[in-house]
Order: structure tokens, then sequence, then C-alpha cells
């Protein structure tokens, strides 16, 4: 038996957590992967566009030039890019179709004239480049250190001498935080007379000369706080990531807008409106706060509603702002305008965004809606593995896009139109909708006092364009509050007396408490369409939550009010009256909400659906991501059910023995369900709030009912039997292979060997001796076929052969989308393919008509380094399990 034989059993072994996948061509694409450049392997495993072509132009990994994350091109053409944990660097890049590709190569060095070794990086380390002002702008991100010991923040570097190398560097402002949530990118304003600068939630926004958003933020949500069980974010609070705006010297910075997750970049479309791509948080996959990655039309203090842990404000809430787009699963990192590329006309009007997780670029168009947009997601170009870090439109129209970043293998790519000469921008022109134009007219009065403003902005409350309805509310909560704050109790429209009711909430005091909830109260209800119904709830919401609660008559007529209204017919409205009904202790929210809890309906049984990217799509193009996907698709909780049941853990009244004893059997039910990585931790800290509520007596009765027994000692988690590693671990290579077996395996211990099966997670795919699932290959008899050194070498590269029987396919279809999944037969007019690996009975039909292209995967569905936190014994151990067969008996283990 050879090792490639091998392979093909057992290629799926210990899928968990990492997939590099890479992609030939299958012989039925390979005409078409010719025209593309299929005569290099990284050009092959591309998926373009029609009319398209690309180019390889460099590794920089394979060169000890790390793992680029950041491109700019200067004045001359040239290309200057900066590894994410080194130096920048800079290249003359060969013209289009040149027989030599390869770029000439600097590392560039700053002549500061500072003594200093050219091992020392002068500047490096950043997530941001730009060209602009005679300068390169360089945003560092960085905790400072003995190899690099500058910092996170923007630096200016400028050549003072004209000598063509930069000598003079300068900070223009020290930022704190790092790392992939830290200081992202600067991008030049439309005019090209100021720059902007983005960062993710963990960079603290730093004090600013001025705000477009009002800087007093806060939660905002009576919804019971829960931050990540798993620590994520726990310490970062309002406002998240942010973007602002500054001079070229760096001297007066302006908050713009807040609210992003972690948003790694900006781009400007012809009409100066910003588009941001912002991330999502995977670890709340199936829960009813989770917001997928989403397109952000970015205004004038816009507000997009990201808070630490469940705190996640709907898209549907008057004091944020919606997405344009929601894409789906993924990890933003670049967003480029198409202005100035040599492409189709659609792509040059278009957003292209890219995610790092599952190798997509997406073509964004734009149709204008009034004061904003509604976008149309195309896949531009996509690659198994393309770990997609940042893209530039060059100054030869081409675009030209970086991977990389983790230290993951790192390419420098270019795509270009073949048809050039065809290319005529001159017909391309966007005007101003009326709405728009109103909008930013009321932007200008954003940011400070101004005279008139409160006259213009105070009749646009009522208008029926939310992007034109926000600007005005930020405008008018600008102006001194006693200027306009009686405004909002004499007025007489219930709309425009909601929206400054908002405004108010937001910028007034605890004295205008009682008198807003008051107002808001004799407000008709049923005469409000179902979005001013929830900007109403939402204004009442916001008063509680800035304010505090009032005299229990307030707390009576506020239960009164909302109450008969509840339920709703829809989620949203579900989910604010009944956080706010807990909190005003109405003696019906128990009943009413357990009933909801127990119901089957709800608009948001999906709160992954409606995106733009299909998640079961999503699975095989990245299982270190996908497989989390494909669990929480197969026996996902309804969200709203998840929220019903956090909502009640400090509800006080109107309980009863009946009531308890459903609400807790509901704690046990949900812990049956898969979502996210942090459901399990969400659902036990609301369940042990919960138990602090009821008589210390019943307590344990309680607790038990409610799953205790069911969780792992954190909480976080599902109870394991599986003993985890104690290593210490290391990177196996296949090099370590023969000094680990030189004294073969004897005396080996059983145990260790089945628990170091199970925490590797190999059971969730493989069966041995009937143990475990069929997703891969059975393992029982593998050791009757194969040598330890060659098991061993094959878990360590698991790449070499990959078996038809569970490789996959990408199918490129005629809409310029692609479909990823393994093909289980072709019958008729239709492929039957499969996306899921834990529910493949669930099949796909694609039409054969609507396909153009099919590639095959080259790369095992089982991760390199599955054994990494294994020790020496702990290999052996897995080593002698795997060969035995699972059988304890076997003469490889010790007797004892």
């Amino acid at each position: 038996m050879t090792v490639k034989t091998l392979k093909t059993d057992i290629f799926f072994l210990f899928v968990c957590c990492v997939l590099l996948l890479t992609f030939s061509c299958s012989s039925d694409a390979k005409k078409t992967s010719v025209a593309l450049g299929a005569e290099h392997p990284k050009i092959a495993k591309l998926k373009l566009q029609s009319g398209f072509a690309a180019e390889h132009l460099y590794s920089p990994g394979d060169n000890g030039m790390g793992s680029w994350v950041a491109m700019t091109f200067d004045n001359k053409g040239r290309l200057i890019t900066s590894d994410q944990y080194g130096a920048l660097y800079r290249m003359k890049i060969s013209p289009i179709g040149s027989d030599n590709l390869l770029p000439e190569i600097e590392k560039l060095k700053i002549h500061t004239g500072e003594q200093v070794a050219d091992s020392i990086i002068q500047m490096g380390y950043a997530q941001g480049l730009l060209y602009a002002f005679n300068s390169l702008y360089v945003m560092v991100n960085h905790r400072g250190d003995d190899a690099f010991e500058k910092t996170s923040g923007l630096y200016r570097l400028q050549d003072t001498d004209n000598d063509d190398q930069y000598d003079k560097i300068t900070l223009l402002k020290s930022l704190e935080g790092a790392g992939e949530h830290g200081p992202h990118s600067i991008v030049p304003s439309p005019d090209g007379k100021s720059l902007y600068v983005i960062a993710g939630n963990h960079t603290d926004l730093p004090e600013m000369d001025g705000y477009r958003l009002p800087n007093n933020w806060k939660d905002d949500n009576l919804f019971p706080q829960i931050k990540d069980p798993r620590g994520h974010a726990n310490d970062r609070g309002a406002p998240g990531g942010w973007v602002a705006h500054l001079d070229p010297e760096g001297k007066r910075w302006e908050l713009v807008a807040s609210g992003f997750r972690n948003p790694f970049d900006l781009a400007f479309n012809d009409l100066g409106d910003m588009f941001v791509y912002d991330s999502d948080m995977e670890w709340d996959l199936g829960m009813p706060w989770y917001r997928p990655t989403r397109i952000c039309h970015v205004t004038s203090g816009a507000e997009f509603g990201w808070r630490t842990g469940n705190g996640k404000w709907s898209a549907a809430y008057p004091d944020n702002l919606p997405p344009v787009l929601n894409i789906g699963q993924g990890s933003p990192t670049n967003v480029v305008y198409g202005k100035g590329a040599k492409f189709p006309s659609k792509y040059q009007n278009s957003v292209f965004a890219f995610d790092w997780s599952f190798g997509i670029i997406y073509a964004i168009e734009m149709e204008q809606k009034g004061a904003s947009y509604i976008g149309k997601k195309e896949e531009f170009l996509s690659g198994i593995p393309l770990p997609l870090t940042d893209g530039v439109i060059g100054p030869d129209g081409a675009m030209y896009f970086m991977t990389g970043g983790r230290r993951l293998e790192s390419d420098l790519y270019r795509v270009y139109y073949k048809d050039q000469e065809s290319i005529d921008a001159s017909d391309i022109v966007l005007e101003d909708t009326k709405e728009n134009k109103i909008r930013k007219e009321l932007e200008t009065y954003h940011g400070e006092a101004k005279e008139g403003a409160l006259a213009f902005a105070w009749p646009y409350l009522k208008s029926k364009d939310r992007f034109v309805q926000y600007a005005a509310r930020i405008a008018v909560e600008h102006q001194p509050v006693a200027t306009w704050q009686e405004m909002v109790f004499k007025e007489a429209d219930a709309i425009r007396k909601i929206q400054g009711a908002v405004a108010l909430a937001r910028q007034g005091d605890a004295s205008q408490r009682d008198r807003l909830l008051n107002t808001l109260v004799n407000i008709d209800y049923v005469s409000l369409s179902e979005q001013h119904q929830v900007d109403l709830v939402r204004a009442i919401e916001l008063t509680l939550s800035r304010f505090g609660k009032p005299n229990a008559d307030i707390k009576r007529n506020i239960s009164a009010y909302l109450s008969p209204h509840y339920p709703a017919d829809t989620d949203v409205l579900n989910q604010l009256l009944s956080k706010t009904l807990v909190y005003v202790d109405d003696p019906s929210v128990v009943s009413k909400t357990l009933r909801l809890l127990e119901s089957e309906e709800g608009e948001n049984a999906s709160v992954m659906a409606n995106t733009a990217t299909d998640a079961a799509d999503l699975i095989l193009r990245n299982p270190q991501y996908g497989m989390d996907i494909a669990e929480t698709l197969k026996n996902m909780p309804l969200a709203q059910h998840t929220y019903y049941g956090l909502v009640l853990q400090d509800a006080t009244t109107g309980w009863n023995p009946q009531l308890r004893e459903k609400y807790f059997k509901w704690f046990y039910k949900a812990f049956s369900f898969k979502a996210g990585r942090s459901y399990i931790g969400f659902i036990d800290k609301a369940r042990k709030k919960a138990l602090t509520h009821v008589a210390d007596s019943k307590r344990e009765f309680y607790n038990q009912m409610s799953g205790d027994s069911l969780l792992s000692k954190s909480g976080n988690s599902l109870a394991s039997s599986a003993v985890q590693p104690k290593g210490p671990g290391k990177r196996w290579k296949e090099e370590d292979i023969a000094p680990l077996l030189v004294d073969g395996l004897h005396n080996r211990n059983f145990e260790t060997g089945r628990n170091m099966f199970l925490a590797t997670n190999c059971i969730t795919c493989h069966s041995m001796r009937g143990e475990g699932q069929n997703i891969g290959p059975d393992l029982t008899q593998v050791g009757t076929r194969f040598s330890p050194e060659d098991i061993l070498r094959a878990i360590i590269d698991p790449n070499d052969v990959i078996s038809d029987q569970y490789n996959t396919t990408v199918f490129s279809l005629k809409d310029g989308n692609s479909i990823v999944g393994r093909l289980i037969s072709e019958e008729g007019a239709d492929y039957k393919v499969s996306q899921n690996p834990y529910a493949p009975e669930i099949i796909r039909s694609i039409p054969k008509n609507e396909v153009t292209d099919m590639k095959m995967s080259t790369v095992s569905l089982m991760p390199p380094g599955s054994i990494n936190r294994l020790s020496d014994d702990e290999v052996k151990d897995l080593l002698a399990y795997l060969i035995s067969g699972g059988d304890a008996k076997n003469e490889i283990f010790s007797k004892e």
C-alpha cells in the first residue's frame, strides 16, 4: 500500500478548525481555465467574471517578506505594501501581459539620520497605507516591542530632500488599540483635500475636535445585558468601531460615525457617499442579536448600533441606520470603489467588498433610493483558499489585490478586463436625488449649533425617507436643548413628536423623564404605522434606559398603554414591547411571553436568512468557519424563543408555580439546540440570573429542572467526557515522525489514545468500532493496512490525495456567482449537490444549463495542525488507538 492510498482512506480525520483549500481544474473546466491563465496554479483556482483575466505577480512569503495586508500606489505608479508583522516594501510593477511579471522590490528604510541597524524595522506593522499630499500615511497597528518600538497610531512619512527616500516620520495621532480589531485604513476624501480613517471596536475613540455624532452614547437597551460568555469584547463599550475625518497634517480630527463592530476599510462613490463593510460576530450565529456582515451607507453623524454581548440594536430602531445590504457570514477586509477601473460600466459604479474568511470579492451595485441606496451583490471573484486582505484600482485601470494575514501564505494578484480599449467611462454620471440633496443640506447643521438649524430641520422629522429623518434629528440634537425641548411637548404631529422625544431622551436629563413618558403614552398608538409604533416604543425605552425607572403610577400608565398591543405581529415590536413591559413590571408580560415562547411562529426563525449570500453555500469554502454554520443550520433554535427566554430572566411580577416550571423547562430544551460558540453560555447566564429570583427553598429544584446537569463546569458548553490533551504540543512536521517512532510503539495507554481521538474531534466525522459519525470514512480497519509512519504522515500533511468520494466542486454560474458542494449525482438536467456535512440529506439542484465551469478541490477537509496540541506520548497513544482499531486488548497496549 502507498501513502497516497492511505490518505484516500483517512483524509477526513480530525475535521475541526482550520481549512486552507486549493483548486485544480477538472477535465470539463480546462478550456475555460486555460483562457484565464491556468498555467499558474494560483490563477487556476480563481473564479473570474467573463471577459476578465488575472495575473499572479508575487508571493512575499516565499521570499521572506511575511504576509501582506495593506497596499497603496504612490505618485510614480509604484506599489507600496506592508507585512502585517513586519516591514514596508516598494515595487515597480510590470505592465499587463508582460513576459516577466516579477516586480522590482525594495524594502523601505527610513533615513532619518538615526543610527538604526538594518535588522530593525523603522516603519511597518501597518493595516492601512495611503500615498497622498506628497506623503506616505501609515496606520500602525501594534503594541510596541523590542522588534518594533512604534505603537498604534497614524504616522506620516515624508521625503524632505527629494532623493526618493523617506527621511521624516511624524506621529499624527497615537491610538489606543491593536490587533485585528485595531486601527485600520486611511482613505482620501472625495475632494482630495483631507483624509478619513477607520478603526475597529477594540480601538479607543480618542478625544476629537468635533463630533458629527453627539458624543453622549450609552448602551440604550432594556434587554438584560449579558456579555459574551467566552470573554470577547467584554471590556469594550459604546461607541464601538468608528470613522473620523482629519486634515492632512492631522491637526483637527472629527468623528463622523460609529457603532460598527470591526470595519477595515471605507470607500466613496462619485457623489461623495461613503460605504463600509462591517463584520459579524460568528459566535452569535443563530441568536436574535446576531448581525451578518453588511454594507453600510455611512452618513454624517451615523450610528450603527453595535454594543457588546447581546446588546446590539435592531436595524429597525430609529436611533441607528440600517444597512443597504446584508451579505452574510464572513470576515470583511478591503472596500474599494470601481472609479478608475477599466472595467465595464456597472463595475465602475460598484463597491467591491473583500471577504477574508470565504475568499470572495463581492461587486455591490448601488441603486439609488431616496437619500440612500439598495445594494445588489455579485460574486466578482473568488477562490479557495483566498484569504483576501487589501486591494486597490491601479493607474493602469486593473484591480490589484493581496491575500495573507495571520501569517498565512500571501500573494499579490492583478485582475484586468481583457478588452480595455472598449471601455468608455464618460457616460457614467451619477446625480444626487432630491432626498440626498436634502440630507446633505441637513448635515451642514451637524457638529455645532447654528442659526436656522431648527427651522430647517424640524419639519423633516416627519420625512418618509429614513436617512433624511435621521439627519434632521441629529441636526436638532446639535442645537442647545433649551431651544427645542418645549417644541417636543407642544408638537401636534405624532411622528415629529416621537422623533423629538428620541432626541430629547438622548440629549436631555432626568428632569424631563416623567413629562416625556406621559407625553408619549398619550399618542394614539393604533393610528400609527408599524414602523412608527417601533419608533414610539423605542422612544419610551430610551427614556427609561437613560433616566431610570419612574414612580409606580407612571409605570402603571406605561403598562396600561403598551400591554394591550402585546403580542404584536412582528418580532421587532414583540422584542421592544416585552423588554419594556418587563422593566415596568407589567403583570401579564410573563404569561404572554411564555405563550410566545411555546409558539412555533416568528418571522426571524432563521436570523441567518435574508442575506445576499446563502449560508449553506459558505460551509465548504472554509470549514474552519463553515462547520459552525453547518451545525447551526442543522439544529438551530428559533431566534425569537432565545430572546423571549432571556428577556424573562429579570421578570419579578406575574409568576406562579406553573409558569415557573414552564420557564425553567424551556432552558433544558434550549440546551438541545446548536448555534454559535457562545450560545450555551448566553442561555446559562440567563438561567442562573433567573434562579436568583426564586425562593431559596426551590432554587435547587429549578436548577436541576433547567438543565444544570447538562453543562460543563464553566457553563459555556455542554458537558463532555472527553479528556483534553495535557501537552505540551508543538507544530508537528514530517521530519518529527522518524525521531518519534524510532523505538516503535510499545506499552501504550488505551484510554489516553481514545481520549485524544475524542479531544481532537475526529469522532464528529468518523466512526471507530461503530461509535461516531459517518461524514468521513470508518477508521476501524486503518491499522490493518498502514504503518504508524504512514498514518502520522497523512495526518500531518492531509492534502496530498483526496478521494473523489468526499471531494467538493465549485460550480461557476452564468449569473457570475458560484455554488460550492459535493456532487452527489447528475439527474437529467440538474446537478445534485450536498453542501452541509452535518445534514447530507439536504440536496440542492443546480440546472446544468446555468453552469459555465466546474473545479475540484485539491485540499482535504481535514485540516493540518490537528494534533498540534498533543505531546509526543499523546501522539503515540493516539496512533496506537488507530492501529488497534479501538481494541483495548490489542498487544500494543500495556497490560496495566
